[in-house]
């Protein structure tokens, strides 16, 4: 079978045009109830999808001989002097240019399989070029494992999976490798889906908060804060079952991570990857990680993570290791569980847990991205995360945090960070808080966000935050707490504003159930609608009305 393309002189990607599926609207959602059921939800990638096929490709399409003649005729070439052929190694690498490679896939595998062989080197691929990739190996990757040092370098180049083969990946960056990635798209890789085992976005989040079973009973006119005030019932899982997942060897890990993990790609631990100026857009992925799932070290710069979705967490990244994204843009992307955009670990309940890692974000745009749990822009359970002069807009999620979600012990840090227009069914249209989470914000905006049950900018519940030299204004809840919804939390408002903000009953500022909100004499809390604070059983200090 040749994979062999003429050179495609289309333009390159231009701009993702703006769309909101709105996944928990398809999902008939007449209420919250509705927004919870996984089964509902209509975008498996089709239940009746075939297994990958034996049609493996095989290091024996590149022979000593093949490579040897190719060396021999790029050896013939004139000599244009010692400096010259000082650059040139002796299998006939330009260290400096890298090897090219035509416009076909086949010399693409062949190139990275002698690249694997022969401790690295650069690969310069074809200008306007598509590589169009039709075979996975047995592990379900449609390129060769990256298991040393290799550059891709692109010009207006794609690499993408045929829509009509059979389920893989395209990149996957093995333990010891170090891809670099420049100039290229990465399109349409896709993985087998795993069992969801009843692993839904409401099992799920029903252990950091009880907030879903709240919003039932308010919106009947029955007693809610008693269910808030609860321990969340998810917590009770059986300790034995817990353990037992626990224990479980980390192989069958790892073996999931390589069937269905990082449809676009999979950095394995102890992998490294960069990309900068690249598109990774339109991958699907059974597990984590729709466009990257990262276990090792990756960064990004000036690329663009869009239209990729996972059928669990990080529909556009998944992080486990080391993740940095600078100067770019995470739009489009969707998950179910957490994370429609970017997340930070995974939390299961029939399955062992993926434990979080660190997650650097700067001069970065998260926008417009969705999921029916949590963590519609942004999730973190149990990670450290720390966002810089970036933008979290337009996001959705079904249940909670549209804009950003953080629980269980994460350290969530956000310096001139605008959170803005994002939106959820549940609680916390900007930033929900749950069980242990501890954010530090600083000279931020959380703003314009809407809630259909509590806290239209801001639910924190078991958590504590810290604002200093920042705003929280014009957001709208459902029920109560327009600005900010606090149970048996720490709130800290230094020299920050928290304006203009509604809901439907009160206070339309902040709300406080048996927790703790603190308000220096710097800060206002004025002008919100129908009342400014309510704190119960202890009153709002430098908050009247």
């Amino acid at each position: 079978m040749s994979n062999y393309l003429a050179k495609n002189t289309a333009a390159g990607p231009g701009a993702t045009p703006k769309r909101r599926r709105k996944l928990w609207l398809a999902s008939g959602v007449a209420g919250l109830t509705g927004v919870v059921s996984i089964a509902a939800v209509g975008i498996a990638s089709g239940a009746g999808a075939v297994g990958v096929k034996d049609l493996a490709w095989s290091t024996a399409q590149v022979t000593k001989d093949g490579e040897r003649a190719a060396d021999e005729d790029r050896s013939k070439e004139k000599d244009h002097g010692k400096d010259r052929e000082d650059k040139r190694d002796h299998k006939g690498y330009d260290k400096d240019r890298g090897k090219e490679v035509p416009c076909d896939s086949d010399k693409l595998i062949q190139a990275i399989i002698f690249a694997n062989n022969n401790h690295g080197g650069v690969l310069e691929l074809a200008k306007n070029c598509t590589y169009t990739l039709t075979r996975t190996d047995e592990h379900g990757n449609g390129l060769p494992v990256i298991k040393e040092r290799i550059t891709l370098k692109g010009h207006d180049t794609k690499i993408v999976r045929d829509s009509q083969a059979d389920y893989f990946r395209i990149l996957n960056v093995g333990r010891g490798g170090h891809l670099k990635v420049e100039g290229l798209t990465i399109k349409g890789g896709k993985t087998l889906e795993l069992e969801t085992l009843g692993d839904t976005p409401a099992a799920v989040w029903s252990r950091f908060s009880n907030s879903a079973e709240a919003g039932e009973a308010a919106k009947a006119g029955k007693p809610y804060l008693p269910l808030l005030q609860a321990e969340p019932k998810g917590a009770a899982l059986d300790t034995a079952q817990a353990a037992k997942l626990k224990s479980q060897p980390s192989a069958s890990l790892l073996l999931e991570r390589n069937v269905n993990d990082g449809a676009g790609v999979l950095v394995q631990e102890g992998g490294t990857a960069e990309f900068e100026k690249t598109y990774i857009e339109h991958n699907q992925a059974g597990g984590v990680g729709g466009g990257i799932a990262n276990f090792g070290k990756t960064s990004l710069f000036h690329t663009t993570v869009a239209d990729n979705h996972a059928f669990f967490y990080g529909g556009g990244i998944f992080n486990a290791g080391i993740l940095k994204v600078a100067e770019s843009t995470v739009k489009n992307n969707d998950a179910v569980i957490g994370g429609g955009g970017i997340a930070n670990g995974a939390e299961f309940i029939f399955r062992p847990d993926i434990e979080a890692g660190t997650v650097w974000v700067e001069k970065t745009e998260i926008t417009s991205n969705e999921v029916v749990g949590f963590g519609g822009g942004l999730l973190d359970i149990g990670g450290d995360t720390t966002v810089k002069q970036s933008k979290i807009t337009d996001n959705t999620a079904g249940l909670a945090g549209g804009g950003v979600a953080a629980a269980l012990r994460s350290n969530l840090d956000l310096k001139e960070v605008k959170i803005a227009d994002n939106d959820t069914l549940g609680v916390g249209g900007g930033m929900a808080l749950a069980l242990g989470a501890i954010a530090n914000v600083e000279k931020s905006a959380v703003n314009d966000n809407k809630a259909g049950l509590f806290g239209g900018g801001v639910f924190n519940a078991l958590a504590a935050v810290t604002f200093r030299d920042s705003e929280i204004s014009g957001n709208w809840a459902g029920i109560s707490g327009g600005g900010i919804f606090n149970v048996l939390g720490r709130v800290d408002l230094y020299n920050t504003k928290v304006s203009h903000n509604r809901s439907t009953f009160e206070p339309g500022g902040v709300f406080s159930f048996f927790g703790e909100v603190n308000v220096d004499d710097k800060s206002a809390i004025k002008a919100n609608d129908p009342t400014n604070c309510l704190g119960i059983p202890d009153e709002i200090d430098n908050c009247f009305g």
